[in-house]
């Protein structure tokens, strides 16, 4: 290696250094609740704090004759996906759960709540009928046709629903999970709220179960965007949380009888729940609250630590990394893999220092440190310790994306320019402007950059430019963790 190489690398090696000694967690951790007040949708509260929003779909589900105001607009669009939805919620209340003392360390428990709540009040409002649930508001289709403000959007507004006709196991079990989930997260400050959130999340799993089917064969529309590969991990995943948020042996047999804990997995998404319903279980294990039946619930473990292993770079199977020390799963959106790695990571460190146990992976023994450490590289390479030193979590630092592929983003406030903004008219005027976004999205998490480590800031760029519900739900209690 020659003298000018070896400068610009050890440069380069001090830079992020220097990047990753100065990155602020608790700011990160701040911002990313504050992303989830600017994708509510609904009437708005006094305690709103991302002012550029306002008011949106005030008569969601009218047409159907339910009120079904309120919840997340899923990522840059403007539709409400049940599916993604129920997960992020999940997600969200695991971070309390999980790491409740240090959110609230930082004083941002009660928006962690809040985040949770503006979540669940949209999921029992949903949930109109013990076997029947609303899973979509608003067309994938139209929406997308379109590039408008949420506050004055005039493109359909139709709500799609699964019923005992019409199943969707999946959609059904994840939101029983998240309201499961959510009712441990409250349990303390709002008990009798809890309750009622564990009165929901039983008949969903109970309508999940004896009526079975994937939620997209009802929902077709949903298919296009966010199609469901099965619904046997959302039932584990729902057992397993309800079965926590109520010591109700019921919910435990089920876990402890489970023939299929989904194997190895490559990845935990919005999608695939059994990396999530493995560690909780291994927890469970280690902690004494389940009791395996032949070994089973060590198959689960076994299974989880396996997707660590392969995270550490110490499995069978190791998931790819960038030059740069991202792991890589795949192209688009990439970062939201990243997050939910880092959380399992992060959460199982945890349960292993508990326990003062250690992994044993094919590669060698893994222990609560190594594990903070790697997952601690993954966050600060989110945060701006990357080769390209920007932070992709919108808001950190003064290098990160400033055109955001995000409809409420990109065109100019409602409060500071109400004239309406037309379908066309976003598209021309906003969209294609060659200039940043007047509106800053605190706290989003975009897809991220390549296999490279490149990232080129487009709102054209939707594969890696836009953000997600889901990407930043499980980064919540990471942060919370770190700061």
């Amino acid at each position: 290696m020659s003298r000018l190489c070896y400068l610009a690398l050890v440069i380069s090696f001090v830079a992020l250094f220097q990047n990753a000694a100065s990155i602020d967690y608790g700011a990160a951790l701040t911002k990313s609740l504050l992303f989830y007040e600017a994708q509510r949708s609904g009437k708005l509260p006094p305690t709103q704090r991302v002012q550029w929003r306002g008011d949106s779909a005030l008569t969601d589900g009218k047409d159907s004759g339910v009120d079904l105001t309120g919840g997340y607009y899923d990522a840059g669009d403007n539709v409400k996906f049940g599916f993604p939805m129920a997960y992020t919620v999940t997600m969200l209340a695991w971070s309390v759960v999980e790491f409740g003392p240090q959110l609230r360390a930082r004083n941002e428990l009660s928006n962690a709540l809040r985040a949770i709540k503006w979540g669940t009040d949209y999921l029992i409002k949903a949930h109109v009928e013990p076997n029947v649930m609303y899973g979509q508001v608003g067309d994938g289709g139209s929406d997308h046709s379109c590039w408008m403000r949420p506050e004055d959007m005039t493109t359909p507004r139709t709500a799609y629903k699964i019923d005992e006709q019409h199943p969707g196991s999946d959609l059904a079990a994840e939101s029983a999970a998240a309201l499961a989930a959510a009712a441990i997260a409250f349990q303390e400050s709002q008990p009798s709220y809890s309750s009622r959130l564990l009165n929901h999340a039983k008949q969903l799993f109970d309508f999940a179960t004896k009526y079975t089917g994937k939620y997209h064969d009802s929902i077709p529309g949903a298919g296009q965007f966010y199609s469901s590969s099965g619904f046997e991990d959302e039932l584990l995943w729902a057992a397993t949380w309800l079965s926590l948020a109520t010591n109700d042996k019921t919910y435990s047999d089920i876990v402890t009888k489970s023939t299929n804990f989904g194997g190895t997995r490559t990845m935990f998404s919005w999608d695939d729940k059994f990396v999530g319903a493995q560690i909780l279980i291994s927890k469970g294990v280690l902690e004494g609250k389940f009791k395996s039946e032949n070994g089973n619930l060590e198959q689960a473990k076994q299974y989880g630590e396996e997707y660590v292993c392969n995270c550490m770079q110490k499995g069978n199977n190791n998931v790819r990394k960038t030059n740069g020390g991202l792991l890589w799963f795949q192209e688009w959106n990439n970062l939201q893999y990243v997050t939910t790695a880092s959380f399992i990571i992060t959460t199982y460190a945890d349960i292993l220092n508990a326990a003062k146990t250690t992994i044993q992976c094919p590669g060698g023994t893994v222990g609560p440190q190594d594990l903070i450490t790697f997952a601690k590289s993954q966050v600060d390479y989110i945060l701006g310790s990357n080769p390209k030193q920007m932070s992709y979590m919108v808001g950190i630092g003064s290098n990160y994306p400033k055109r955001v592929h995000h409809r409420g983003a990109s065109i100019v406030s409602i409060k500071k320019d109400p004239s309406p903004v037309s379908c066309q008219a976003g598209f021309d005027q906003w969209f294609h402007r060659n200039a940043d976004n007047p509106n800053v999205l605190d706290g989003a998490i975009v897809g991220g950059p390549n296999q490279s480590d490149e990232y080129s800031d487009e709102r054209e760029n939707y594969q890696q430019s836009e953000t997600a519900t889901a990407n930043i739900a499980p980064f919540v209690g990471v942060l919370a963790r770190f700061a």
